[in-house]
C-alpha cells in the first residue's frame, strides 16, 4: 500500500515504521505524503485505537530531511515546504484524537527529531540520539521543533540543542523530559505496545479529551482551564462515563465502547 511505510494493525494498534534505512529513514516528499495517508487512516479506521511510529533498521529513527530537496529552493519554496509537512503531517499527529506514539530507535536529529516530538510521548531505546542540527546547514527547524523543543525541556536546554546542533543519548533526554522510558532496542517495541494497551483500555472519548485539553496549554487561542471544564461536563454524555462510573462502585472491570 506504501512506498516508504510499512504498516501493522495488532490488537487496535497499528505500527508505522519509516522504511528507508539505506538513507537512515531520511524524511523527503514521499515519506510526508505517504505519513499524511497513515495519519487520515488513523483518525478514521475505528479498528486502529493508537499508533506507534518508529524507524526500519538498528540505527535510525529518522536521521532528519532529505537535504539534497532542499537544493535551490527560493524563500517562498523554503517557507511553503515548512507550512505543508506541519499542516499535513506534524500537527495533525499532535492533534490525534487517537494516542500515537514514539518508538524511537536510533537517531532522532532533524525533522526526526521533529517528528517524535509531535508525538504524544516517546519511548527510546538505550542507542538513542537527539538533536536538532539544522544550524550546521546554515537553517533552523521548520517542522515545529523551535517551538516544541522548548515545550518539552525548557528554553535553556531547547536552545542549547538548537543553537550547537549537539545531540543527546537517550539518558540525558529521559532526564530532560524528551522521553518517558528507556528500554534495550530489543525490548522497545514490546514496552510501547504494552503502555498502549493499557491506555486503549480507557474510554476513548475520555482519552481524546485528555489530548485536547492538554495541547490547550501551549494554544494561545484557547484558555486550557476551560477547554478541560467543557471536556469534564461533555464527558457526563456519555455511555463509557456511566459505565466507568458503574463498573467502580460494583468493583467490576469496566467496558468501555467509545460511545
Amino acid at each position: 500500500m506504501y512506498q516508504t511505510l510499512l504498516t501493522s494493525l495488532e490488537n487496535g494498534i497499528l505500527t508505522v515504521t519509516i522504511n528507508r534505512p539505506e538513507k537512515l529513514n531520511a524524511l523527503n516528499k514521499d515519506v510526508i505524503t505517504e505519513l499524511a495517508s497513515v495519519i487520515s487512516e488513523i483518525e478514521n479506521n475505528n479498528e486502529i485505537r493508537s499508533a506507534i511510529i518508529t524507524g526500519a533498521g538498528p540505527k535510525s529513527f529518522v536521521a532528519g530531511a532529505d537535504i539534497s530537496e532542499f537544493v535551490g529552493l527560493s524563500k517562498e519554496e523554503g517557507e511553503n515546504l515548512a507550512r505543508h509537512g506541519q499542516e499535513t503531517v506534524f500537527n495533525r499527529i499532535e492533534r490525534s484524537a487517537k494516542p500515537i506514539v514514539a518508538a524511537v530507535n536510533g537517531f532522532a536529529l532533524g525533522g526526526g527529531c521533529e517528528l517524535a516530538m509531535s508525538c504524544h510521548f516517546r519511548l527510546a531505546s538505550d542507542n538513542a540520539r537527539f538533536g536538532q542540527p539544522e544550524v550546521n546547514l546554515g537553517l533552523i527547524p521548520g517542522y515545529g521543533g523551535t517551538q516544541r523543543l522548548v515545550q518539552l525541556v525548557g528554553k535553556g536546554r531547547a536552545l542549547e540543542l538548537l543553537l550547537s546542533g549537539n545531540m543527546v543519548d537517550a539518558a540525558t533526554a529521559a532526564q530532560w523530559g524528551l522521553v518517558n522510558h528507556v528500554t534495550t532496542p530489543d525490548e522497545l517495541l514490546a514496552k510501547t505496545r504494552a503502555l498502549l494497551d493499557t491506555i486503549n483500555s480507557k474510554a476513548p472519548i475520555a482519552v481524546a479529551h485528555c489530548i485536547a485539553a492538554a495541547n490547550a496549554v501551549y494554544d494561545e487561542s484557547q484558555n486550557g482551564y476551560e477547554t478541560e471544564i467543557r471536556a469534564f461536563g461533555e464527558s457526563f454524555a456519555t455511555d463509557d462515563m456511566r459505565e466507568g462510573t458503574s463498573a467502580f462502585l460494583e468493583k467490576r472491570k469496566p467496558a468501555f465502547t467509545g460511545k
